[in-house]
């Protein structure tokens, strides 16, 4: 089920939700219109500003700064869409007001299509999102020669935050995910700084406590079963991991939550 919302109500219920690294089941397109900041995905980080249009694939984990001028739109595309869309992660910043304003009268007649009761109606919205489809390939096509190449440091923070997707619930260490990619933690870490400003540890720690977060306010599990869930030795030494990033205990959040 595809899903529109502005950008701002990403936020609600704490800014944690956009700004801790996150993975989504589904597909997702940022675009944004007013404000700066930055936005990781997949490990690397890129300023983003007024125009840019940012694409995750699904399972991809990513976060972004939202400042209080920060306006766009975030469009879900659904966990089993048919589209045909980009397999990699973009970022891409529309410099023509032509394809700014093609891109903008091709979502008002989504939203548009997705509002109406008139017979065909969704299949009007599918067509229209298969033409977002096509936007975003010709525009990755045009895409200057001055985009972010991937540099071997970037290759391996990118291998990195796949793998820690795919085992963040498994207590794994930063030793063990370097071994797993053939580097020493040093050399591990030194990327994702250079990609991202984080140290690979921090990045591992705010994917763990995100879905900590999540878990205490959405579910009604016991604080015990998150912290064996999420691959923590004890319960508190989850407590005082969580204390150390939010400023509160995992019961205290629970409750203001």
């Amino acid at each position: 089920m595809v899903r529109i919302l502005q950008v701002a109500r990403l936020a609600q219920g704490g800014k944690w939700r956009v700004e801790a690294m996150r993975a989504l089941s589904e597909p997702c397109l940022y675009w944004f219109t007013r404000g700066q900041g930055r936005i990781t995905v997949g490990g690397i980080t890129r300023g983003y500003g007024p125009h840019n249009a940012v694409f995750v694939p699904a399972g991809m984990m990513h976060a972004m700064e939202l400042g209080p001028q920060t306006q766009g739109t975030a469009i879900f595309l659904g966990r089993n869409t048919d589209l045909t869309l980009p397999h990699t992660a973009q970022h891409l910043r529309i410099r023509d007001a032509a394809p700014q304003s093609e891109f903008s009268n091709i979502l008002e007649s989504v939203q548009r299509e997705m509002d109406s009761t008139a017979p065909g109606a969704d299949r009007a919205a599918r067509h229209h999102l298969g033409l977002l489809g096509v936007w975003l390939e010709r525009q990755i096509a045009q895409a200057p020669a001055d985009s972010v190449k991937p540099s071997a440091a970037r290759r391996l923070v990118g291998r990195y935050s796949a793998l820690l997707e795919r085992d963040f619930k498994s207590g794994n260490s930063i030793s063990d995910y370097a071994q797993h990619l053939g580097v020493t933690p040093t050399h591990l870490t030194r990327a994702c700084k250079s990609a991202c400003g984080r140290s690979a540890l921090d990045l591992l720690q705010d994917r763990r406590l995100y879905e900590a977060r999540r878990l205490l306010s959405d579910s009604t599990l016991s604080v015990k079963d998150i912290s064996l869930q999420l691959g923590f030795k004890t319960p508190s030494y989850f407590t005082r991991a969580f204390h150390a990033r939010t400023g509160a205990t995992p019961s205290g959040f629970r409750r203001k939550a």
